[in-house]
């Protein structure tokens, strides 16, 4: 299986975490709208978070709701970006993004989870190097999608490269093109697995120990099921 038919498993397998995919997703609207305007045609990470939530089918009225208590904003509700870096077993490189009231207890826990899986916390910049900033945007292959059209629309609004795999499409920008070739391939009716502006590994590491894999997903799933966790990027090269 390819690393987009990974993608697509996993948005399946997160069925069962949607309340709490929702709640992160409310944090990262409330937390735009209240920085750059409640308009997301005024305002990009605004626009972005929301097209996050909609891709995991979050309903319209909670997307309002978190709009309005951003816009409305609570003063005593000050969040921050907090990243951390480390390795988790095997040497894997892991980047955690988090949005946190709280960071010594976001601090805390994420350095727990690193501990007991095998990993450790390292200081920033350690493992950052390894990865690009890049917008990214995944079309699942189909019938209905032409390779050749979508590579034209692609590149004529602005993509860096176009990765064919075997379940799909990979359109690859600058972070300041995203919205850009994002919104020109919607506008011409493409739908996305994911679209985003993330880290990319320039390198992928792969586990084929038992014990390191079984705590490489542990970490993962601890990570995840943080609410003050926004984002995991790692270089792990998952083998399903």
């Amino acid at each position: 299986m390819g690393r987009i038919g990974n993608i697509i498993n996993k948005k399946g397998k997160q069925d069962a975490k949607r309340a709490k995919i929702f709640t992160k997703h409310a944090r990262a609207i409330a937390v735009a709208a209240k920085e750059g305007g409640g308009n997301p045609d005024y305002n990009a990470n605004l626009k972005t978070a929301i097209e996050k939530a909609k891709a995991d089918n979050m309903p319209n009225d909670n997307i309002d709701r978190a709009i309005a208590k951003g816009a409305g904003a609570g003063a005593n509700e000050n969040y921050e970006t907090i990243v951390y870096e480390g390795y988790g077993p095997g040497g894997v490189a892991v980047i955690v993004e988090t949005l946190t009231d709280n960071k010594n207890r976001t601090a805390g826990n994420v350095r727990y989870y690193f501990d007991k899986n095998g990993g450790n916390l390292g200081t920033s910049g350690c493992v950052s190097f390894m990865f690009d900033n890049k917008g990214q945007i995944l079309i699942e292959a189909n019938d209905e999608v032409s390779e050749e059209e979508l590579m034209d629309v692609a590149l004529e609004a602005g993509a860096e490269d176009f990765i064919t795999e075997e379940d799909g499409y990979e359109v690859v920008t600058t972070p300041e093109d995203f919205s850009a070739v994002r919104d020109a391939l919607q506008a011409k009716g493409y739908e996305f697995i994911s679209a985003d502006v993330k880290l990319i590994p320039q390198t992928t590491a792969e586990l084929t120990d038992e014990a390191q894999l079984k705590n490489m997903n542990k970490l993962v799933d601890m990570l995840e099921d943080d609410d003050d966790v926004q984002n995991i990027f790692h270089n792990w090269e998952i083998n399903e």
